[in-house]
């Protein structure tokens, strides 16, 4: 049975960035499902069950703010490197002062499990703030606060009718040994009989990117459900 919960969000500046436009960062116009996914992550996490995103409504109006800011040219490792050297200033189009409310539902992935129970402790959760680890809106610089949506908001500008292209969807991490572009873990429940804790099983892989069509229509994007059960089939999960 699905139980969406509803969750505000917001914070001084954000950037969901648009992959196709590389040389530069330009943020989408709003969040994307996998940014909604991550901040939710943030508050409360578990391997038995996927976060689903339904929808997500505009509440303050788009505006958009350029600044420079410094930034490394590779991507870090485990190998030590000297800031000086990899330095570089990137223009980046981000978006300023902004507000969500994300509709979004629990898949259960581990058949065993009761799902009422994670809802419960994601529920006490938002209710009193907490959360695993400082949600972000879209970089870890630009950090999100959240609260339980009241049902009232009400949009401060409306936008009837905007499409907005293709926009990103999720990543899927798909197993694969000719293709072993990344390791990544896959947590198992625990043992039925014994209820011992299983080690995660570690594969090779690569990731494949997942976009649709999105459009604001009365201020919210609705996420296709379709959507998920193609990144489902990818990862071999029966979600």
């Amino acid at each position: 049975m699905n139980m969406l919960f509803y969750i505000k969000v917001g914070g001084d500046y954000a950037c969901f960035t648009n992959p196709n436009l590389k040389v530069e960062r330009v943020s989408y116009p709003l969040m994307t499902p996998a940014a909604a996914r991550g901040i939710l992550e943030a508050i409360f996490w578990k391997p038995a069950f996927r976060w689903e995103i339904r929808s997500i409504t505009v509440l303050k109006p788009i505006k958009t703010l350029s600044i420079m800011r410094n930034e490394i040219e590779d991507r870090q490792s485990t190998k030590p490197i000297i800031i000086e050297e990899k330095r570089q200033q990137r223009v980046s189009l981000v978006l300023k002062d902004v507000e969500y409310v994300i509709a979004a539902d629990m898949a259960l992935v581990w058949k065993n499990e009761r799902i009422e129970k994670y809802r419960d402790q994601f529920r006490r959760r938002l209710d009193r703030g907490a959360c695993h680890h400082t949600p972000y809106l879209g970089t870890r610089e630009f950090a999100a606060w959240f609260e339980p949506a009241s049902g009232d908001e009400t949009p401060e500008i409306a936008i009837d009718n905007q499409y907005l292209g293709v926009m990103f969807f999720d990543t899927a991490y798909i197993k694969s040994e000719s293709r072993a572009d990344m390791r990544f873990l896959r947590h198992k429940p625990s043992n039925a009989e014994s209820e011992e804790r299983l080690a995660p099983e570690e594969h090779t892989g690569y990731p494949h990117y997942l976009f649709f069509p999105a459009s604001i229509e009365k201020n919210q994007v609705i996420v296709p459900h379709e959507k998920y059960q193609e990144l489902y089939e990818l990862e071999e999960l029966d979600v």
